[in-house]
């Protein structure tokens, strides 16, 4: 799928954007500890802090891989397998526990992401510097700080991007299988079937008949992956639907909502100067709708299709908290910044602000002020 020449390439113009990255993150970390020892914060506040880069969702994955769904409870189930099975592997390695190990497959998979990424855009746009400032963009785009956490988001992207570079290659069987992987990894990972089947259609009345198969794995793959885990809990638990069910509690995505009565509310909230933490969705809203729209008239159909359906599920919540990272999931999104912000000056503004934006809100996350 990648050549050598390729992934050379695409290694040496990763490994810099991945490593800043770190090294900011690492500073609001730093930058929360100094805090909780100087401002004598809630203890909530404080247990956050400590809780570093297992916070939040990371917590139940380290848990997961741990003891299992079932020495957890029933709302581990919204949390897909691979990357607790992942953790559970490295932990083997002696001397690495489940927390350490979960660390490493967020941040190794993420690299893998990155890379992929880069090798992705310069492939379909021979454009060197815009493959280089994707790169940059996915790194340090402020909702990346989840994947130097232990979430599951670097693994998608790696995942995604993956699917997404055999498709375009025509590698069908390869396809089939990162993307039945995505979709064991992050619900969203099952939205790979749109950007599948819209490549799979394309040239399909003059393939080979032994292709349709291969063409048929490619598009059923990650709903295979998504169905797959579901049955396995409907086997388990009596509720097949349960990862999904949980999910609609008020506290967490919640039930399907009209988006535009809730952007509405995040507006008000914005205007009022009320709930900040929810009102910071709008403008990441409205840029992402943006985004959009440049990745449907720039890139090839189906990444804007793959970008549109991950903003539709994100949306459609009632609840907005986690919206960024949804966001920064649908990878073309990266691609089309990266198609607007051509010329040294705009890449450095942009590039600037969102290595500031990636301190902040990691600063936000680790203090408990905001909701990743």
């Amino acid at each position: 799928m990648t050549g050598q020449g390729d992934l050379s390439w695409g290694l040496r113009n990763a490994v810099v954007p991945w490593v800043v990255a770190r090294v900011v993150v690492a500073g609001a970390l730093v930058a929360a500890h100094e805090f909780v020892n100087q401002a004598r914060p809630s203890a909530a506040v404080a247990t956050r802090v400590h809780e570093g880069l297992l916070g939040w969702d990371a917590g139940w994955y380290a848990s997961i891989a741990q003891h299992g769904y079932a020495g957890i409870g029933h709302l581990s189930l919204r949390f897909f397998p691979l990357v607790p099975l992942l953790t559970r592997a490295v932990s083997y390695v002696p001397g690495i526990g489940f927390n350490a190990a979960l660390v490493v497959v967020a941040n190794a998979s993420s690299f893998v992401g990155v890379v992929l990424l880069a090798v992705l855009a310069r492939r379909e746009t021979g454009d060197d510097d815009l493959a280089r400032r994707a790169a940059w963009l996915v790194c340090l785009a402020p909702a990346a700080f989840t994947q130097v956490m232990g979430y599951a988001e670097g693994t998608l992207l790696a995942l995604s991007v993956g699917t997404m570079v055999a498709l375009r290659a025509r590698a069908w069987w390869w396809a089939g299988a990162l993307g039945l992987a995505a979709a064991t990894t992050r619900p969203l990972g099952v939205l790979l079937v749109v950007p599948a089947l819209i490549e799979v259609l394309r040239g399909w009345r003059r393939a080979p008949m032994e292709r349709l198969g291969a063409r048929a794995a490619a598009v059923l793959g990650p709903a295979v992956g998504f169905g797959a885990f579901l049955g396995w809990v409907g086997w388990r638990y009596g509720d097949a639907l349960a990862p999904l069910r949980v999910q609609e509690q008020g506290t967490l995505r919640g039930g399907v909502a009209d988006p535009l009565r809730t952007l509405a509310h995040d507006a008000s909230l914005l205007l009022h100067g009320r709930h900040l933490g929810s009102a910071m969705h709008l403008p990441w809203a409205l840029l992402a709708l943006a985004l959009v729209v440049v990745a449907l008239r720039r890139w090839p159909l189906s990444y804007g299709a793959f970008a549109a359906a991950v903003l539709v599920v994100a949306l459609t919540a009632s609840n907005l908290d986690g919206f960024e990272r949804y966001a920064l999931s649908a990878f073309p999104l990266v691609l089309a910044g990266a198609t607007l912000t051509s010329g040294p000056r705009s890449e450095r503004v942009v590039l600037s602000l969102a290595a500031a934006g990636l301190a902040v809100y990691a600063l936000l996350a680790f203090t408990n002020l905001y909701v990743p």
